[in-house]
């Protein structure tokens, strides 16, 4: 189990070259949608999962067709599997020009689908929570996912958010973190 100290230098060191450029953000810009959460979900292996996750993004508007190969290619260099307290977690993401519109696709899924970790990119990860990110500006993707780590080190928030029986209730939990 990594201490959150280390799971914040794994997460910079993985995702520091995207921040090439500084971008006005949009503050106000809605990253969580409920028909982007998805509870129950299914599949056999990550490579299912990410390109089913990838094909509701894009049919939704949110990426471009390249997405997914973005996503399936970044995972196998740089692995998202985090081995959280509570719940497995996987933060698969792509770089931010196959992203049309920002968006945070949440999957709780029914039985877990093994990433490997980041950092080491070889130990398994059995996750159950997957936080599948469509951010258009680099930066904004470094400060989405420094948020996302006060989730990602408290056991009893993960096991919140995975325990949510409705999309509002997951949007309501990671609304009050992402703000």
């Amino acid at each position: 189990m990594h201490c959150i100290g280390t799971i914040l230098a794994l997460v910079y060191m993985h995702i520091k070259h995207l921040v090439k450029e500084q971008i006005v953000m949009d503050e106000n810009e809605v990253l969580l949608h409920e028909d982007l959460i998805l509870l129950n979900y299914e599949a056999e292996s990550k490579e299912e999962l990410l390109e089913n996750l990838s094909k509701i993004l894009k049919e939704k508007g949110y990426v471009k067709d390249s997405f997914s190969e973005g996503v399936l290619q970044r995972e196998i260099i740089y692995p998202t599997g985090l081995n959280t307290a509570g719940v497995k977690v996987a933060i698969p993401h792509t770089d931010a020009i196959h992203v049309e519109k920002p968006a945070i696709l949440v999957a709780l899924l029914n039985k877990p689908v093994s990433f490997k970790e980041m950092g080491s990119g070889v130990k398994d990860v059995e996750a159950k929570l997957i936080f599948m990110l469509a951010i258009k500006n680099p930066s904004r993707q470094v400060q989405t996912l420094g948020k996302l780590m006060s989730i990602f080190s408290d056991k009893d928030k993960l096991l919140s958010i995975y325990n949510s029986t409705t999309t509002k209730e997951v949007i309501d939990k990671l609304s009050k973190i992402l703000s």
